[in-house]
């Protein structure tokens, strides 16, 4: 069944012609696999982590997160530093139990539509992630639908922390279109996050906004070929 992009999206960048798009690349977190971080700071709160009274203690604590996805700090580097804005000693799997609290499923329907779009698109899946939860939902992934991994779904799939490279900074969308021979004008980039969305835009690419906020799904922005 071939699949085109709804009449009825409010693409962020106009696509004149849909048919013109070959290539789609999907966020994970919030647009394959849902996810609440409510949750992961709740556990925090629960294991004992401290009130951070300085906007500097949280900016850099908020620094941390961003060095795991970058993949500049280690897993193990990571665990031993969040350490210290806790109130009582804390265990490896207790910080990875809070830390991956905030992975919810990978709804079925959002797959069956990724099976269906790779018989017509080259699809790719593009995530801000680390190696804690990379594992986690890799874990789930394999025992759910039963692919070896991501790569076995998508043509490829690019992790933040193993390519060195984040959202929504423009290198990353140009490592992307180099390292799979992407044409920019050809392609679709699908975020919930807006920062990232105009990340892609910055780099050329065509980009969806992808409301989750309003309930809006990736199944929403596509239709069967009447």
């Amino acid at each position: 069944m071939q699949l085109y992009l709804s009449g009825n999206s409010n693409l962020k960048s106009q696509i004149s012609n849909p048919k013109s798009i070959k290539n789609i690349i999907f966020d994970f977190g919030g647009v394959i696999c849902n996810i609440d971080i409510k949750r992961t700071e709740k556990r925090f709160i629960e294991l004992g982590m401290k009130h951070l009274d300085s906007k500097e203690s949280v900016m850099e604590r908020d620094a941390l997160f961003g060095k795991i996805e970058d993949g500049s700090l280690s897993s193990k580097n990571f665990r031993d530093a969040l350490r210290k804005y806790f109130d009582k000693p804390v265990t490896d799997q207790e910080i990875d139990d809070a830390w991956n609290a905030l992975l919810l499923e990978i709804p079925e329907p959002r797959i069956r539509l990724l099976e269906k779009l790779k018989k017509h698109y080259r699809i790719f899946l593009l995530s801000n992630s680390n190696e804690i939860h990379y594992l986690k939902f890799l874990e789930s992934f394999k025992n759910q639908y039963r692919y070896r991994d991501f790569d076995a779904l998508f043509e490829k799939a690019y992790f933040s922390f193993q390519v060195k490279l984040k959202k929504p900074d423009m290198e990353i969308f140009e490592y992307v279109i180099r390292n799979s021979n992407l044409n920019p004008g050809e392609t679709l980039f699908i975020d919930d996050t807006l920062h990232h969305v105009e990340g892609a835009l910055s780099a050329g690419i065509h980009a969806h906004h992808l409301q989750i906020q309003k309930g809006e799904q990736i199944m929403d922005i596509f239709q069967p070929e009447e």
